[in-house]
């Protein structure tokens, strides 16, 4: 027959197993307290990456198109980006308290135009700095050798597309920088130019449409005629009906 229990021993059972609840409790409160203090230890927003992802610093609005070289990118380098990157374009950019300017490794007029001019042209798509000015500015440098004329002519079936892709461009920055160019070739290969100008003039009709383009087009329009002769006159009025010749 088992034994009854006094009420000492009952009260003391009690008091130990309320004691080890307590402890076990506390523990239990110990440990949550400590995972929830390590997962936020841990948490990506805390570290200083994601601090500066959630609050950009003032100095990231003041060139918002400049590219990082230090960042990591979200897409592939274009083809222009990469060749510039690894020294494919004799000239590097000099940064001035005033403007910027292109610094040479050797004289321009030394340099093949082939396939360095298709490059630089190349380039007037993209829409970051240092690749923007390297390419307008490199593009315009060349140009201006003595016989750029006779080097730039056998590379037009070439050229032009590459032209024609810039002024189809949807960034406006990019289509001003190529129609630029455009005036640019033509003021150097003349009539030259005349047999691939209609490949370009659909292009230059659809963004008429914009007001803002209105004058810069004109004007472009008008240095063609100018430089193409009477031949490039008809072939502008074929495409754009509305054009006024500079000899009207």
């Amino acid at each position: 027959m088992q034994k009854p229990e006094c009420h000492g021993d009952v009260q003391l059972r009690n008091r130990v197993t309320g004691n080890c609840d307590q402890r076990a409790s506390s523990g239990a409160q110990i440990k949550q307290r400590t995972t929830v203090q390590r997962s936020k230890s841990s948490s990506p927003a805390s570290s200083p990456e994601s601090a500066g992802k959630l609050h950009p610093r003032p100095s990231d609005k003041l060139n918002p198109k400049t590219i990082n070289p230090f960042g990591e990118q979200s897409r592939a380098p274009s083809a222009f980006a990469a060749i510039y990157s690894k020294g494919g374009i004799p000239c590097r950019l000099v940064h001035g308290s005033v403007k910027h300017r292109l610094q040479w490794e050797c004289p321009p007029g030394s340099l093949p135009f082939d396939p360095l001019l298709i490059t630089l042209a190349e380039g007037l798509r993209e829409t970051k700095h240092p690749y923007t000015f390297v390419s307008k500015e490199g593009f315009r440098e060349l140009l201006l050798v003595q016989g750029a004329s006779e080097k730039a002519v056998p590379l037009l079936p070439r050229l032009i597309p590459v032209l024609k892709a810039t002024l189809v461009h949807s960034d406006d920055e990019v289509f001003e920088r190529g129609l630029n160019a455009l005036v640019q070739l033509s003021g150097i290969v003349g009539p030259s130019l005349n047999d691939h100008l209609k490949h370009l003039l659909t292009s230059l009709s659809k963004r008429l449409r914009d007001k803002k383009f209105k004058e810069p087009i004109t004007s472009a329009l008008q240095k063609l005629e100018q430089h193409g002769g009477s031949g490039s006159l008809v072939i502008i009025k074929s495409k754009i009906p509305t054009y006024c010749s500079v000899c009207c």
